[in-house]
């Protein structure tokens, strides 16, 4: 009897942890779709025009979006940490760490101006974990979001032509690159990365 019970906990307990370590069928399929759309843009589509690619982007799935990002990252040789669930995620879409340096990634895909209470919010989320972060969007960033920006030194904006290299697999500087720069060494924002 005591072996039947030993074999039936062990079951279930299998179980329960094949539930919570298999991928749901929903991010596999935006993972999928994520390479797709990532191996298309290193491939074939490297070579459209920024209008182009950003009608694209815009015209995703904004949770595909996310899973598009890490991949590139990914793609780039930075391990990401994905979450485990898109709801409740807290702000953050997922992490990546670039050269040691453990960043917070939040991806917005705007058409329009970015909103600064956004970027204040994934600000102050950063300053809470003592992590630096990615705010990375499809959209225009405006003064107000400029101005909530320069008061959260570890946040980072990545769009225009710093996303597009990134997804395209060109010469995107690594945020971590920057961090490391000595004070008065040139510009704090290589081409890269930028704050607009």
């Amino acid at each position: 009897m005591i072996p039947i019970l030993i074999a039936l906990a062990c079951l279930c307990l299998l179980a329960l942890v094949y539930r919570h370590a298999r991928v749901p069928v929903r991010h596999r399929w935006r993972r999928r779709q994520a390479r797709i759309m990532c191996n298309q843009m290193r491939g074939p589509d490297r070579n459209q025009p920024a209008t182009l690619v950003y009608a694209r982007l815009r015209a995703m799935d904004p949770l595909a979006f996310e899973e598009l990002l890490l991949e590139a990252f990914e793609q780039r040789g930075n391990p990401v940490i994905r979450n485990r669930r898109y709801t409740g995620d807290g702000g953050v879409d997922g992490e990546v760490i670039v050269e040691g340096v453990r960043f917070l990634i939040q991806a917005k895909r705007y058409r329009e101006t970015i909103r600064p209470e956004h970027v204040r919010a994934f600000a102050a989320l950063c300053a809470s974990r003592r992590q630096p972060g990615l705010f990375i969007h499809t959209g225009r960033t405006g003064g107000a979001s400029r101005d909530a920006l320069a008061a959260a030194p570890g946040v980072e904006i990545i769009s225009g032509n710093s996303l597009l290299e990134l997804l395209t697999g060109g010469t995107f500087a690594l945020p971590s690159q920057r961090l490391r720069r000595p004070a008065g060494a040139g510009p704090s924002f290589p081409n890269g990365v930028n704050r607009a």
